[in-house]
């Protein structure tokens, strides 16, 4: 007993030291990075139209926050984002539950689907525009194109993977329709599930934003063809910043949700799945 507690207590100390390395090491990567590109700015090894130096983009970024000028064109591209990806989610998971469970409709389905991702999104963009016009719909169908596959393919590999045992003696429970997808396949699914979810709607972003630039818009999008057109190159960072931090904060905020919704990770839910299940599947007697 007295051995366990301080093998238990290294482990622990381990595991923080551990955690505080991933958590530093984007980080420091970073800060190297952004020192090695503001000396190679100050010593005029690129010209500042090329490459600006981040404390230009810094300043020009606090400048536009201050002021208010970028906070409505990245709520318009957060919103068609948004709208985009909930879209894109809605039609891909019962599809992709669909094509898991029903071998015919995977067969009908699964090359449309895969033909559909070599149709770039930039060649979509016009004829979105002549079915549905201009204004929020074509950018928001545009951003759930982007955002669909990901999650397709997440959810039909999330129901493909999961352990037959586990379902069979579900089954054997009793469980069927939606008490199978809600007690069994939905828990055992979902860090897949949620993965998918994360990609995808990170990938709205992109959409809107090329969106914005083909279609038309009152976004990021907009700001940078204009900033482009004008050869505003630190204008040009101080957006792409705006867009990365907008792509990483829906990240995030997936992650925090993924770890609510999971907080004992996939194989403890999935142990506590088949003791559940083998638990309550009824014994026969021996002849």
């Amino acid at each position: 007993m007295d051995q366990a507690q301080p093998s238990h207590a290294r482990t622990l100390a381990g595991h923080r030291r551990s955690r505080r390395l991933v958590l530093l090491t984007p980080v420091v990567l970073g800060a190297v990075v952004l020192v090695v590109w503001e000396a190679v700015s100050r010593a005029g090894l690129v010209s500042p139209f090329f490459l600006p130096a981040p404390t230009a983009v810094a300043a020009r970024l606090w400048s536009c926050l201050t002021t208010g000028e970028l906070l409505g064109y990245t709520w318009v591209t957060w919103v068609e984002a948004l709208l985009g990806s909930v879209l894109g989610a809605a039609v891909a998971l019962p599809l992709g539950y669909l094509i898991a469970r029903n071998r015919w409709a995977a067969a009908g389905l699964q090359p449309y689907v895969a033909a559909s991702q070599a149709l770039p999104a930039v060649a979509l963009a016009p004829l979105l525009v002549i079915w549905v016009g201009y204004g929020l719909l074509p950018i928001v169908l545009l951003c759930a194109l982007l955002v669909f596959f990901p999650i397709l393919l997440a959810t039909i590999l999330g129901l493909r993977t999961l352990d037959p045992e586990v379902v069979d003696a579900a089954r054997l429970d009793g469980a069927h329709g939606w008490s199978m997808v809600r007690h069994i396949e939905l828990p055992m699914s979902l860090p897949s599930l949620l993965t998918g979810l994360r990609n995808g709607f990170t990938l709205s972003v992109t959409g809107a934003v090329v969106g914005e630039f083909v279609m038309g818009g009152r976004g990021l999008g907009m700001v940078l063809s204009v900033q482009a057109n004008s050869a505003d190159t630190t204008g040009l960072f101080a957006t792409l910043v705006v867009l990365a931090a907008l792509a990483v904060g829906m990240y995030m905020l997936l992650r925090l949700v993924e770890r609510l919704a999971v907080p004992e990770g996939p194989t403890v839910r999935t142990r506590y799945a088949a003791r559940r299940a083998v638990r309550r599947t009824p014994t026969r007697s021996a002849p």
